[in-house]
């Protein structure tokens, strides 16, 4: 019951910040909100677009993608670039980290304290102002790792 109360709340919020920031409330935007504030997949604009489409049939991709970049700009989410990917959209505002699966491309939260305090190093730091930091750890996750596992064992009986 609580999560139903804090998702209510976003969504008055939600509301709120769009009147302040002059964004007219469509259904499709708050659709695209909600479907964004629903995932913990840290998903593209084509999971997104993918996951509205059916109730908005004449929406666009493009769209979607720009309402994505919105949101980042207004604060509600961070983007969560992918190597040579496509971007990724993260609405956990929460200081943490990410963890990327190189094989799945499942993206993993994760958070760790150390991580929040690097320093930034003596060349950098009379050059830039840093802003946020985040750190991307890159490998397989648990799933991929088994299976590959499972792949070398079933090698090594052939």
């Amino acid at each position: 019951m609580n999560s139903d109360k804090s998702y209510e709340k976003k969504l008055l919020e939600f509301e709120e910040l769009c009147k302040k920031q002059g964004l007219k409330m469509t259904p499709q935007r708050m659709a695209i909100y909600q479907a964004f504030i629903s995932s913990n997949d840290h998903p593209s604009a084509v999971q997104v677009f993918e996951r509205i489409k059916d109730r908005f049939p004449t929406i666009s991709l493009d769209t979607v993608n720009r309402t994505l970049q919105t949101f980042v700009e207004m604060g509600l989410g961070i983007s969560v670039e992918g190597s040579g990917e496509p971007r990724r959209f993260d609405p956990n505002l929460s200081k943490h980290h990410h963890f990327r699966c190189l094989r799945c491309r499942k993206i993993i939260d994760f958070y760790y304290s150390p991580y929040d305090e690097l320093t930034i190093p003596p060349t950098l730091e009379d050059q830039v102002i840093v802003l946020t930091k985040r750190v991307v750890l890159e490998g397989l996750c648990e799933d991929c790792k088994n299976s590959s596992r499972q792949t070398l064992e079933d090698d090594q009986e052939k």
